[in-house]
């Protein structure tokens, strides 16, 4: 397509050409947990492709069947979801993700035991701009906001919470002698591994590419009725601001990304962490921390 005509009257603004698709503005930051030496959460931009994928970490002391950690799957990850949507682009984000995860087995080169439970994993969050609509998938803990005519919604995969949840009411029902909490972390653990990729557990991205079609995912508009006019996609690293610690609710996360860009909210997380860690509900003080903020022009 040629460039647009951009003539127009002094005073006034360029008249968008009618099928001109809207435009989408991506601001991203990524900041791994202080004093680790490494980002296992990984933010992406290939084209019409934004995403954020969380690593999950392992815990001192467990095997995992790898030679590969969660930084190297979430990188290889990320590459292989762009490059199997390059390929496809019709797909679905659904397919192309599987496409992706079968391709990263490949890339372990036989020297891994991808069967074992503690195989390296990561959620995803993925959001395309495609004319004038956009495609979302969600898989494990990095929730989407999204902010449309209609108001805020929320795309959060719940799976994972709810299977830990249940686990802490397991472990709360041990008897008094059984209460040391090294044991009952690891007893935690080892039981969260076992339910990963199962039907009555939760889903994430390792090993099997099935796990894709378990994801949620969906469509909206850009124009019209419901249109989508801001977007922000978290690891659990960043949406801790609003459900762990409550500094924020989702709207308020919005403003802050995008008055304050990505980094702002990442920093009032970081001082969130260092003053109120009664707060978290998970292990670790502190989180490798990832958000992306996508706006729409809103004159589209």
């Amino acid at each position: 397509m040629g460039a647009p005509d951009r003539r127009y009257a002094i005073g006034s603004r360029p008249a968008r050409p009618a099928a001109e698709a809207p435009v989408m503005r991506v601001r991203s930051a990524s900041d791994p947990a202080p004093g680790r030496p490494e980002n296992e959460d990984v933010v992406f931009r290939f084209g019409p492709l934004v995403g954020v994928l969380d690593g999950a970490t392992v815990p001192e002391g467990f095997d995992t069947g790898c030679a590969h950690g969660p930084a190297w799957y979430v990188r290889h990850l990320a590459a292989r979801i762009g490059l199997a949507i390059a390929a496809r682009p019709a797909a679905t984000l659904m397919s192309s993700l599987a496409a992706a995860i079968l391709a990263v087995r490949a890339d372990h080169g036989g020297t891994c035991d991808l069967d074992h439970p503690g195989t390296p994993s990561s959620t995803v969050c993925l959001l395309r701009h495609s004319g004038d609509r956009v495609d979302y998938l969600v898989l494990c803990d990095s929730p989407l906001v999204l902010d449309t005519d209609r108001g805020i919604e929320v795309v959060a995969d719940d799976r994972l919470a709810d299977a830990v949840a249940d686990l802490r009411r397991s472990a709360a029902a041990l008897p008094d002698g059984e209460t040391d909490p090294v044991t009952r972390f690891r007893r935690a653990t080892t039981a969260q591994r076992t339910r990963m990729n199962r039907t009555h557990g939760y889903w994430a991205a390792a090993s099997d590419p099935d796990a894709a079609y378990h994801a949620l995912a969906g469509t909206l508009p850009l124009r019209g009725p419901g249109a989508l006019r801001r977007a922000a996609l978290l690891s659990d690293g960043a949406s801790c601001a609003v459900d762990q610690f409550g500094l924020l609710d989702w709207a308020g996360l919005l403003e802050v990304l995008t008055v304050e860009g990505p980094e702002g909210l990442i920093g009032r997380v970081r001082t969130a962490e260092r003053d109120h860690p009664d707060r978290l509900r998970r292990h670790k003080r502190t989180d490798d921390a990832s958000a992306v903020l996508c706006e729409f022009d809103p004159s589209a």
